[in-house]
């Protein structure tokens, strides 16, 4: 029974003893193993089952995925001294984890020293360029133009922004390019770099609001004088061609008169032209018509007796009595 015993807790402790000695490695795990603080043999980096020697070594696993690094929002300076808040984040893995161990031990101190190289790399790279190479991408497009400012516009430059030179994927190439090799020393793979987010600083968003109107106000006049402009050439046109109608309406007026008065002088002359008093009687005619044009009801005449118009009103008279 004793013997029993002794066979139960030597199986007991010799599964304790294998438990203590054997574990597993996750395929998306590497672990070094540790002996009083210090690494003991080559990075374990094959998933599977594995031996250590059990209490005096201690297993420390690092993953072997792709990691995210989320900066904070930083306040910094373009060249052009606008102050601008930057949002970055990159992607980032083990690929040599003894180097990785010895120089950060954990992922909270690598996040650290992340924080503090991209952090800096993407300061200066700020402030080598203006805001306008940060906020736009592709320098091979061809500028840009407000769209609602239509075809009256021509070649002129407002809404219309300038060509960039370098570009925003460039910039985050240069800080890609910066950080990497000083990444690479604590045993970390840089995989890329990207600027998520880029806001004005509340500060100077007040003098970019007033140079958005302005310019607004620019373009505004710029359209007001182009439709002055357009509406004084369709008024000149339409005066233009109302003065041409005009006198050619009057021309014809003129003309279909004299013809007119042509035609009745020639009828006259063969009607009052035939005899001698039908002569006289369109000489009468004709000043009678004189005289209703001349004289009318409040006239004073004052006549000679050897006038005409004396001998006809004396010849009247003379009939009345």
């Amino acid at each position: 029974m004793s013997l029993s015993i002794r066979t139960w807790l030597l199986l007991v402790v010799s599964a304790f003893l294998l438990l203590q000695s054997v574990f597993t490695v996750d395929q998306t795990e590497q672990v070094i193993i540790t002996q009083f603080g210090k690494p003991v043999g080559e990075p374990i980096t094959s998933p599977g089952l594995h031996f250590k020697v059990p209490f005096t070594q201690q297993i420390n696993s690092f993953d072997k995925r792709y990691l995210a690094w989320d900066g904070p929002m930083v306040e910094m300076s373009t060249k052009d001294k606008t102050y601008v808040q930057v949002d970055t984040f990159a992607r980032w893995r083990i690929t040599q984890p003894m180097q990785y161990y010895l120089r950060l031990r954990d992922e909270r101190s690598a996040q650290s020293r992340l924080e503090d190289i991209l952090g800096s790399e993407t300061r200066t790279a700020i402030a080598r360029h203006e805001l306008i190479e940060v906020v736009r991408s592709d320098k091979d497009r061809k500028p840009l133009q407000d769209e609602s400012l239509g075809p009256l516009t021509g070649e002129g430059t407002i809404g219309v922004l300038r060509p960039i030179r370098v570009g925003r994927a460039a910039i985050e190439k240069d800080v890609f390019d910066a950080a990497a090799p000083k990444l690479a020393e604590f045993g970390i793979e840089l995989l890329d770099v990207r600027f998520k987010r880029i806001n004005y600083n509340h500060q100077v968003l007040e003098r970019i609001h007033q140079r958005m109107i302005s310019e607004r106000l620019q373009i505004a006049q710029r359209f007001r004088s182009e439709g002055e402009g357009e509406a004084a050439r369709i008024n000149g046109n339409r005066d233009r061609d109302l003065n041409e109608i005009e006198s050619t309406a009057y021309k014809r007026v003129q003309e279909i008169q004299g013809e007119a008065d042509a035609k009745a002088t020639e009828i006259y002359a063969k009607a009052y032209g035939q005899k001698s008093e039908s002569a006289e009687f369109y000489k009468f005619l004709k000043s009678m018509e004189t005289y209703r044009k001349v004289i009318d009801g409040d006239a004073t005449i004052v006549l000679s007796t050897n006038s005409d118009l004396f001998g006809l009103l004396k010849r009247v008279e003379q009939k009345n009595r």
